[in-house]
């Protein structure tokens, strides 16, 4: 049962607000046992949307009764019995696919409807849940994906992950907001949470009270991608560890009880604190929660994208994680389970997920690295994060989603790949490829960010197509990066990357990133580049 009243019953909603009114998102958990026992054909559209709070979409074409699906993973960290879980859901229903996400999490698709409960009962049997995982809720809980073993932060953030999980999941207090709801808790000095596009995000800070200095976080609020990316932006609060999960409450009421609800394409939390303002929300805040400091001295120090790749020391004397690159973020079951008995044999029952759809396998010993290195899975995956490939990210795409314009994953790999064969940079040079405007894959902060859309060809017929942005980074406050005019074909993506990446290949300064590049050339110089191509390939 909810305890707070709901203010906005009179007010102009959308369909969806309509409908919650009626029935809590919540309840669809209720429903399932009895809707399975009919034929899909016969669900209503209007209801599509709760399976959302059960972490599912219904794939595309929708009349087959097949879903996305999504688990919730705090933190991005499971045991080795939720990893062999996972890969069985995969064998048994998913296509023999799972897919890594942006958000430490994993989603499958082909998941059958008539399925759904005994699927969901084997998840919450190893203590894993979908619930939540989409809808209009507090969403999967971000971490560093190092916590605990990280030698570059301030403290091991995955208690007050687990906390602040544990507070939202499940509870019919904010189990009905405005839209999606995004927290990220972070204590490492290169932003690993990727804090700037969250709606809530803690980072790292410290602060002098009482004489001595205090280790805790700093706030961001009102960050978000999608259509129209906004940035977050610093309260003036410094938030210790006990206190945050008071402080993500509050911001979440505050929400709650005064976001829009009338439509949906302004009903994130960003749009409240733009034309609120960050004081006035932290007026409201400090009302709520009226012993927090002032901020801190950051901690943070540069952007590292959420990504752990490699083999690394951890801050526990003669341990090492070892990061591996999943391309375009897609698993093969028995891949999978590869390195889940990797992970059971030399590890210490844990594998972690990052921000950049790859996986890792902490705690393995100096003297067992030999042997993990030598293991066959990877033939065909790396340890070692040289390539383009390496360190992209895709969407899901038309392949299975409703809303791209343009297939990713299949493309993605083969195009990187290739590019590979032709660069070598000492930088990462970050490249997404996303499906539609919506940002699933971070278009927005990407070094060079590709959105799908359609364009007419000279036939004038529909294809698919794409556009190219450049010059994205959450370092510093962050800078979404800027669109370059002119549309390609999927014939066009090869030579078009090319064409930029040769340029960057021969103008860069030593050690510069793609960033730096960025900044000193400008987004004109790129333009050139881009028209140049074009004109040739016309």
């Amino acid at each position: 049962m909810m305890s707070y009243q709901v203010t906005w019953a009179a007010a102009k909603l959308n369909k969806n607000e309509q409908s919650k009114l009626i029935e809590d998102g919540l309840d669809v958990f209720r429903d399932l046992p009895e809707l399975v026992k009919r034929p899909f054909a016969e669900v209503d559209k209007s209801y599509y949307m709760y399976f959302k709070f059960a972490g599912l979409t219904v794939q595309k074409p929708q009349e087959q009764g097949n879903f996305m699906m999504r688990v919730k993973i705090p933190g991005g960290i499971i045991n080795i019995k939720q990893a062999r879980h996972l890969a069985a859901i995969a064998s048994e229903y998913g296509h023999d696919q799972i897919d890594l996400t942006t958000r430490q999490a994993v989603q499958y698709h082909w998941i059958p409807f008539a399925k759904l409960p005994e699927i969901f009962a084997g998840i919450n049997a190893v203590g894993l849940t979908t619930q939540g995982a989409e809808g209009d809720i507090t969403r999967n809980v971000i971490d560093n994906p190092l916590a605990g073993i990280d030698p570059n932060e301030l403290f091991d953030t995955r208690p007050t992950v687990r906390r602040v999980h544990r507070l939202f999941q499940g509870n019919r207090d904010y189990s009905n907001l405005p839209r999606k709801f995004k927290i990220s808790i972070n204590s490492n000095i290169y932003n690993a949470g990727n804090a700037e596009i969250n709606d809530l995000a803690f980072v790292p800070a410290t602060k002098k009270i009482n004489g001595r200095t205090v280790k805790g976080f700093n706030v961001k609020v009102g960050g978000g991608l999608g259509m129209r990316p906004y940035l977050g932006l610093g309260l003036d609060i410094f938030v210790t560890r006990s206190q945050v999960p008071a402080v993500a409450e509050a911001v979440v009421q505050l929400y709650r009880d005064n976001g829009y609800r009338r439509s949906r394409s302004k009903a994130r939390l960003k749009f409240l604190i733009q034309d609120w303002g960050v004081a006035e929300f932290e007026t409201k805040l400090r009302e709520k929660v009226p012993s927090l400091a002032t901020a801190g001295a950051s901690a943070v120090i540069g952007w590292s994208n959420g990504t752990a790749l490699g083999i690394h020391e951890q801050r526990q004397a003669g341990y090492y994680y070892v990061g591996v690159s999943i391309p375009a973020g897609r698993l093969q079951a028995a891949d999978f389970s590869a390195f889940v008995d990797l992970a059971e044999k030399y590890g210490r029952d844990e594998i972690r997920f990052d921000h950049s759809q790859n996986l890792l396998i902490p705690y393995i010993a100096a003297a067992d690295l030999p042997a993990v290195k030598a293991a066959p899975i990877f033939k065909k995956f790396s340890y070692k994060p040289h390539n383009l490939v390496d360190f992209g990210t895709t969407c899901t795409g038309a392949e299975y989603c409703n809303l791209a314009y343009t297939h990713t994953k299949e493309i993605f790999t083969p195009l990187l790949k290739r590019l590979d064969t032709q660069f070598s940079f000492d930088q990462p040079v970050h490249i997404t490829l996303t499906g539609c405007g919506n940002g699933c894959a971070h278009r927005s902060v990407a070094d060079i960010g590709i959105e799908g859309l359609t364009a007419k060809t000279k036939d004038g017929q529909r294809a698919e197509a794409f556009k190219i942005a450049v010059g994205g980074s959450l370092l510093a406050g962050g800078h979404f990066n800027e669109v370059l005019k002119g549309k390609l074909f999927a014939n066009q993506l090869y030579g078009a990357l090319a064409a930029l990446l040769a340029d960057y290949q021969t103008q860069r300064l030593a050690n510069e990133t793609y960033y730096a590049y960025f900044q000193r050339l400008g987004i004109d110089h790129l333009q050139t580049i881009l028209d140049q191509y074009l004109a040739q390939a016309a």
